[in-house]
């Protein structure tokens, strides 16, 4: 068998193959998109990051693996996840890094794997499985069907699925969303507010705005509630990204956040040119992409409702909403972010619109010998 040789990533000749060796791997396939390259350098600094070679000292293998002590105590594991997995088609190169991330979580106490998985419900996740001859995106996963064949032959197995969802946006607000919206106002007194950067930035609907995310989503697989600095952290990268009038914002007669839709158009040829780096010319690809040249497809990123006013017609709030907006910035598609195969209540909301299912990507999980 090939030797492969595993380390960990401690120099800036290390770091540069973790983060070039996607180029090599994907080159020629469009379906890929590349992360940005700031990222990826921050995640090498905010985990234990692997990177394997082979016997010509060429880079044919990458992961991260880390430790959320706050997920572990929630759902009660001691597990080890891992991300940022890249690798050849070489069941060598697949083994070495999995022996170094089980080994390494041994040695932090950690009984079980898991991945891949963020540190947070708002990063990358899931393997792909299902959808590989559609393009990725900047906020999920792409790999090539190898990947998950390889860790199958080392004893990973499905712990959760997801499912990305496609749908054609329609000239006109389907008439249940329509008639759902005007009885949420009339009778529940609910509205839409749209955002100004003051109100995110210095009006404190950021914090208000995670904290019901942290609400919403904390009964989902895995989940971890994002502590302020991290919401701040979100906020800085991502208001320049974001166009306000694609994030409605539901409020009660009081003023109270009762849920929310971030959306935005797609920046995958953008991000294709840039190749990652936004230096010296990568920054302005992204805003022509957001504001002259946008592409026909809007991603459906967060949408929560706060669980007391689930069925008070909120999302059917976002829909009549959005829909008109689409159509006048030239949207044609809409494609949702990964939604576990069981979350029923989220699956079906986008029922009027006749969904297609395009992708599907799974969480791993592997119980370790201690």
């Amino acid at each position: 068998m090939k030797q492969i040789s595993v380390k960990t990533v401690s120099t800036k000749q290390q770091a540069k193959d973790f983060v070039e060796l996607p180029h090599r791997i994907y080159a020629g396939n469009d379906c890929y998109i590349p992360d940005l390259e700031g990222e990826i350098r921050g995640t090498i600094k905010t985990t234990q990051a692997f990177v394997a070679y082979d016997e010509q000292n060429q880079c044919v293998g990458r992961v991260c693996a880390f430790i959320n002590a706050e997920a572990n105590k929630k759902w009660q594991r001691r597990a080890v996840r891992f991300t940022n997995i890249e690798m050849e088609n070489d069941p060598a190169v697949a083994k070495a890094l999995m022996d170094t991330v089980e080994q390494w979580g041994k040695e932090q106490g950690m009984n079980m794997v898991l991945g891949p998985l963020g540190s947070y419900d708002f990063d990358k996740e899931g393997m792909l499985v299902e959808g590989f001859d559609r393009p990725g995106s900047m906020i999920e996963i792409y790999n090539p069907d190898y990947y998950p064949k390889l860790l199958e032959e080392l004893g990973y197995e499905k712990a959760v699925d997801w499912v990305q969802t496609r749908m054609e946006i329609p000239k006109e607000v389907p008439k249940m969303y329509a008639r759902i919206a005007r009885y949420a106002r009339e009778t529940f007194g609910l509205h839409v507010k749209k955002l100004k950067n003051s109100d995110i930035i210095k009006g404190g609907y950021a914090r208000r705005i995670f904290d019901l995310l942290n609400k919403a989503y904390s009964p989902l697989f895995g989940f971890t509630a994002m502590p302020i600095e991290q919401i701040e952290k979100y906020v800085a990268e991502y208001i320049w990204l974001i166009d306000k009038r694609l994030v409605p914002v539901v409020e009660d007669e009081k003023g109270n956040i009762v849920g929310v839709a971030i959306t935005m158009g797609s920046l995958n040829n953008a991000l294709r040119r840039c190749n990652g780096k936004l230096l010296p010319t990568g920054w302005w690809h992204l805003l022509r992409s957001l504001k002259w040249a946008r592409e026909d497809t809007v991603q459906l990123l967060l949408i929560a409702v706060d669980p007391e006013k689930q069925g008070f017609g909120v999302s059917a709030m976002f829909f009549d909403d959005l829909i008109p907006i689409y159509n006048q910035l030239g949207f044609r598609w809409a494609e949702t972010g990964p939604q576990l195969e069981d979350n029923v209540k989220e699956l079906s909301q986008w029922k009027p619109m006749n969904p297609e299912i395009v992708k599907r990507r799974r969480c791993y999980q592997k119980k370790l010998d201690l």
